[in-house]
């Protein structure tokens, strides 16, 4: 990942104001440590925080097009460059970075390309001839990006908050899938964004069957093509095209379904790779935990069976908790179950890049695409499950998107999602519900479609109980001493009488346990603006849902904590003891 930081119409474009410039900038370089770079045209200014994936030696940014009119910095991937490259035969290119294909698509198309981008990405770019500029963002978010406004009418866009957190009267996340259009002055919906409204089909829909929803007679695909649709694209594309780099690779391995099948598929490609006459044919794994968790013990059975290279990595629950105002800071948010999983996320991270392994393949997005976490056991009807899958697919780039990239980004490492890829996705979202359903009296576990599509007697993905291990979110198979000594941490800070009077001092998004409370003092240390707790989400949450799903169930509402513990009846492991006597949770 890079960092990128972008001002427009400044009144002030002294070299008072360039040295501001670089100095915010600076604050990105975590994401970026192997070059800086600053293009200044009049009032306008686009600096970049490179990490360097491909093309280490010429692909430093900002990048242009043939004479310099055009200026593009970018943050992320454009898996497709060499096929865009192909049409663009009257242009040429100075680099053989895949972001300086964007600069070209502007020239050649103006404004009307961002759809032909398949990556995770967010840019800015300023066309010189006429002084205008868009900003855009990948549909699902899986790249950040903000965007403010200072109070001499100056607009900003940032990787990250603490670049323009200081500078800006007001900001906000800038949502995916949309373009910023200087022309327009509108954020307007780009096309390739791919969930409308939150509760309608979120992709295209193709071939037959389905029901009727809102009045209009959705086709899915049908059941007889589930190996072909989950096993070809994951395999041929999803992973391979996430495996393009100049760098040293591996992939983050937690011993759960998604991770496993990530690792199993890139195992794999591993010859047939052009990165592996440097790097070797061996892929390497990565795993965190605390000593004896059930991610260290599955993850390392999974690598022992794909023959890769495993790295396994201890923390404690002490060292968690010191590092929790550092990782606050990085992922910007005071999130309870984002903070969880990105601690030792954050510290592998550190351990990765020590190594000297710049990107990682993460399992991000399958869950909230098949319906994974345990609380869809209680989704009464398709219909529902359908609907919350696009309510969590939307709110990605707030949870799990944002936790990924800034944990990783920390360290300067690349995390890529293989589930979040656009074709994939368009595939996943296209098949009858019913298929995502949990229906425990005929063997249907959660994700039961994705496991069988990978259920290969013959030549086998992975070994049957790890294909069809239950459910496990990072922040409980790290250990679940972690969690309660998260919970144990925040009840020696937090006393009774600040939680009571706690939407005196929070009244937005009020923390309503304990720990909560301690992330949120920790965040506004930070963060103090208004608009900076305005970029965090709330409500109510049972093992990751969505304030809606909470409805399914009526005891949730007395168990209300977002570790999968919490799905009362579902989990191996689950809270009984706080379903039976509510107030046991009142410290969490």
């Amino acid at each position: 990942m890079c960092g990128i930081l972008a001002v427009f119409g400044c009144v002030d474009n002294s070299q008072a104001k360039r040295s501001r410039i670089i100095e915010l900038s600076r604050r990105l370089r975590h994401r970026g440590p192997d070059w800086s770079g600053l293009h200044c045209y009049d009032d306008c200014y686009l600096a970049h925080q490179r990490l360097a994936i491909i093309d280490p030696a010429s692909g430093d940014q900002p990048l242009y097009n043939e004479d310099k009119t055009v200026v593009v910095t970018v943050n992320g991937e454009i898996y497709n460059h060499k096929e865009l490259r192909e049409k663009l035969t009257s242009h040429q290119f100075r680099t053989g970075s895949d972001c300086e294909v964007i600069a070209h698509l502007y020239e050649e198309y103006g404004e009307d390309f961002v759809h032909m981008l398949d990556g995770m990405f967010s840019f800015v770019l300023l066309d010189t001839r006429n002084k205008t500029f868009i900003a855009a963002r990948d549909a699902i978010g899986i790249t950040p990006l903000y965007m403010g406004w200072g109070l001499d009418g100056s607009v900003w866009f940032a990787s990250e908050m603490k670049a323009l957190s200081d500078d800006c009267e007001r900001f906000v996340s800038f949502l995916p899938g949309h373009i910023y259009s200087s022309k327009e002055g509108i954020l307007t919906m780009d096309a390739v964004s791919m969930l409308e409204g939150g509760d309608s089909m979120c992709m295209q829909e193709v071939l037959e069957g389905g029901t009727t929803h809102h009045g209009i007679r959705k086709k899915y695909l049908r059941p007889h093509m589930i190996h072909y649709i989950y096993g070809r694209p994951l395999r041929r594309q999803a992973v391979t095209k996430r495996l393009m780099t100049d760098v040293p690779f591996g992939v983050l391995l937690s011993g759960g379904l998604d991770s496993s099948l990530v690792a199993a598929v890139a195992s794999r490609k591993m010859a047939e790779l052009a990165a592996a006459c440097q790097w070797g044919t061996q892929l390497h794994t990565f795993c965190v935990g605390l000593k004896g968790s059930p991610d260290l013990r599955a993850a390392r059975e999974v690598a022992d069976y794909l023959h890769t290279r495993h790295h396994e990595f201890h923390f404690t629950v002490q060292e968690g908790i010191d590092a929790l105002e550092e990782v606050i800071y990085h992922i910007e948010t005071y999130d309870v179950t984002t903070i969880r999983a990105s601690t030792p996320m954050f510290l592998m991270s550190r351990k990765i890049k020590s190594l000297g392994v710049k990107m990682v393949l993460s399992g991000e997005g399958s869950d909230e695409i098949f319906g994974g976490y345990l609380y869809f056991h209680k989704a009464p009807n398709k219909e529902e499950l359908h609907k919350e899958t696009c309510r969590k697919i939307k709110a990605l780039h707030l949870y799990d998107c944002l936790r990924a990239n800034k944990s990783t980004s920390a360290w300067g490492l690349e995390a890529r999602v293989p589930f979040l890829d656009k074709e994939f996705i368009n595939v996943a979202m296209s098949i009858d519900p019913e298929w995502k359903m949990i229906r425990p009296n005929i063997g249907r576990i959660e994700k039961w479609i994705l496991r069988n599509a990978f259920d290969d007697e013959k030549n086998p993905y992975l070994p049957k109980h790890i294909l069809y291990r239950q459910k496990e979110q990072f922040s409980d198979g790290v250990g679940y001493s972690w969690i309660d000594g998260l919970k144990d941490h925040a009840n020696n800070q937090v006393t009774d009488a600040m939680l009571v009077n706690a939407s005196f001092v929070y009244p937005e998004n009020t923390p309503t346990t304990k720990e909560a409370y301690y992330y949120r003092t920790i965040f506004e240390k930070f963060f103090p603006k208004n608009a900076a707790r305005a970029t965090v989400p709330g409500g109510p949450s049972v093992a990751c849902s969505t304030a809606t799903a909470v409805e399914w169930d009526a005891a949730w509402s007395k168990n209300l904590d977002p570790s999968g513990r919490a799905a009362i009846g579902v989990h191996d492991a689950a809270y009984e003891d706080a379903a039976k006597t509510p107030s046991a949770m009142n410290g969490a």
